[in-house]
């Protein structure tokens, strides 16, 4: 019969506990009140925009801001079209959840009047 290892030759089997490493996420106000979208909204390499063009209740007033802009602008990095296009998608997904039902239609049929603009309908 074999003879069972004392405590003292026994490996220890100790559980390590782990610790996480918990993020916080820093308020806005401690981060200057500004969000990264709306500085991409501000500086992005896409369009140079009219201040408010999103605010606007009009959708033909939109697609015409965002046509004139994408038109004009030097720094955008594709044909205008494009570059409209992909800046009031952008705007809809980062709205998100706290878009308006009626904001979120309004900003739908500026998508469909900037195609009827571009002659893409």
């Amino acid at each position: 019969m074999a003879k069972k290892a004392s405590k003292s030759t026994r490996k220890r089997t100790t559980r390590r506990k782990t610790t996480r490493t918990v993020r916080h996420k820093t308020s806005t106000a401690r981060r200057g009140g500004r969000k990264w979208s709306q500085r991409v909204t501000e500086g992005s390499d896409a369009l140079d925009l009219k201040q408010g063009v999103f605010s606007q209740k009009d959708p033909k007033r939109i697609a015409a801001s965002l046509k004139r802009s994408a038109e004009r602008s030097h720094r955008r990095k594709s044909d205008p079209y494009r570059s409209a296009m992909s800046m009031l998608t952008f705007y809809i997904n980062r709205g998100g959840k706290t878009l308006s039902a009626s904001r979120k239609r309004t900003l739908e049929r500026a998508k469909e009047e900037l195609r009827k603009q571009f002659g893409r309908a």
